[in-house]
């Protein structure tokens, strides 16, 4: 996998970064385009539904758990 690129957004009124491989960024930007969401919108969505797991995790689990054809996330919500 290639270095790790950082993208910043606002998490619950806190500025937050996170730092994944390209090849995961690039998963993530095809699932917020399939759920309609932008940048921010999907990591919201991400933040929300995480529970404990560190951000930068949670989002490399659900890239994986995509790319093999999961798609629960695009239903989950807080209530799940």
């Amino acid at each position: 996998m290639s270095e790790l690129k950082k993208r910043s957004v606002s998490l619950s009124g806190h500025a937050t970064s996170v730092a994944l491989e390209p090849e995961f960024w690039a998963v993530l930007d095809r699932i917020g385009a399939e759920l309609e969401l932008g940048h921010a919108g999907l990591m919201k969505r991400i933040d929300e539904t995480r529970g404990r797991t560190p951000l930068a995790s949670a989002c490399r689990l659900l890239a994986l758990a995509w790319a093999g054809g999961d798609r629960s996330f695009a239903g989950q919500t807080l209530s799940d």
